[in-house]
């Protein structure tokens, strides 16, 4: 029986719940430039403006919900081992009950020190100017801006590589490094690909396809895990 199952997790997963994707028509990137307020130079140009962005995001977090795809992973838990990889910096697997998720691009409840990175605080409310670590230095996002380091990456490619299942879900594959972990699996293991539009870019890789969104494909593909073995 498979032990270990692994879970990519992408935006199209949090959108059934209300959250706004970054990319894609209506995305939060169109209508706000990367370049003010997901880089580090934004940061340091307009602090203002960029925390501003992140409140917003971090106060609406609290308004929505786990849906049937978040549940159903959670599920999983009573009969595999699994780890979820997820791009987004939601906690809605964590509410609904996964045990085991590693953020690859941060988390939007955290935030941490400019000073000292490993100094790492929840965080729900509003963060502002002035608000500092145990070090005296301003607290920023705990986001992986653009053109940061990934600074999990090296673990979620560890996890990858010894998937016995391997299940990718809202996430068009297209955007690196993350894109990368599909590919460094064991050859011959199951891999499944949810998602309503197949992009090309999963094409030819290996992967049994549900052209379905997240929180239909995802409860049926569980169901199915689960009566087996």
């Amino acid at each position: 029986m498979p032990e270990f199952m692994v879970v990519l997790s992408g935006a199209g997963i949090s959108a059934e719940s209300g959250l706004d994707t970054f990319r894609g028509q209506g995305g939060l990137w169109n209508k706000h430039r990367v370049e003010d307020v997901a880089t580090p130079e934004a940061f340091e140009k307009n602090p203002q403006l960029v925390l501003d962005f992140y409140n917003e995001r971090r106060k609406f977090l609290q308004e929505v919900e786990p849906n049937n795809a978040h549940l159903s992973l959670a599920a999983l838990e009573k009969k595999y081992k699994v780890q979820i990889i997820t791009q987004n910096v939601d906690d809605l697997h964590e509410r609904a009950g996964s045990s085991q998720v590693l953020h690859l691009h941060g988390e939007l409840l955290k935030v941490r020190s400019t000073l000292d990175a490993s100094l790492i605080y929840p965080w729900k409310k509003d963060l502002k100017l002035g608000d500092v670590c145990e070090k005296g230095a301003q607290l920023r996002p705990h986001i992986v801006w653009f053109g940061e380091a990934v600074p999990l990456l090296n673990q979620a490619a560890e996890y990858c590589s010894r998937a016995d299942i391997l299940i990718v879900v809202g996430t068009s594959l297209s955007v690196y490094p993350a894109a990368g972990l599909s590919e460094i699996t064991a050859l011959g293991i199951p891999k499944y690909f949810v998602n309503p539009d197949i992009p090309a870019e999963a094409k030819g890789k290996g992967f049994t396809f549900i052209e379905a969104k997240a929180s239909e494909g995802l409860p049926a593909l569980v169901a199915q895990l689960m009566s087996e073995n």
